[in-house]
C-alpha cells in the first residue's frame, strides 16, 4: 500500500447551518460540495489549494473536540487575519505566537474544534 496524498481533513459539527456561517461568513471559505438533509447526515467541503477541509454532522459517536486533529490555514497577512477574527468575536484557544519558521494562533469554531491560523516567515515553504 502507498498513500499518495491527504484526500481531506474533516471536523465534526453539531449544527451545520451554524458551522457553515462560521466557515463561510467568518473565514470566507466557499463551499465546493454540499450534501445531506437537515436532521440527517450532512457534509460540506471547502477546496483550498491542493487540499480539502470538510465539516460533517449527523454521524453517530463523532463529536467535536479542541484536542483532536487541527487544520493549519495559511493566510497571506497574519496581523490582518488576527484582527479580523477578533473583530468577529472568535474565541482564541491559543493566542498568537512566533516560531523560528512561522507565526500562528489557534481559534475555536462554534463547536469547539481547534483551527490553526498560520503564516510562514519569508524563506520557509
Amino acid at each position: 500500500m502507498k498513500i499518495t496524498e491527504i484526500a481531506f481533513s474533516c471536523y465534526p459539527v453539531t449544527d451545520m447551518a451554524r458551522a457553515r456561517g462560521f466557515y463561510e461568513g467568518v473565514l470566507g471559505l466557499a463551499p465546493t460540495m454540499v450534501v445531506g438533509e437537515p436532521d440527517g447526515m450532512q457534509w460540506t467541503e471547502y477546496d483550498i489549494a491542493n487540499g480539502t477541509l470538510s465539516i460533517g454532522s449527523g454521524a453517530p459517536d463523532w463529536a467535536p473536540s479542541s484536542s483532536g486533529c487541527s487544520v493549519g490555514l495559511e493566510v497571506d497577512d497574519f496581523d490582518d487575519a488576527i484582527a479580523h477574527l477578533r473583530g468577529q468575536g472568535v474565541v482564541f484557544h491559543m493566542e498568537p505566537f512566533d516560531t523560528p519558521v512561522c507565526r500562528m494562533a489557534f481559534i475555536l469554531d462554534p463547536d469547539g474544534n481547534a483551527l490553526c491560523i498560520h503564516q510562514r516567515k519569508p524563506g520557509h515553504s
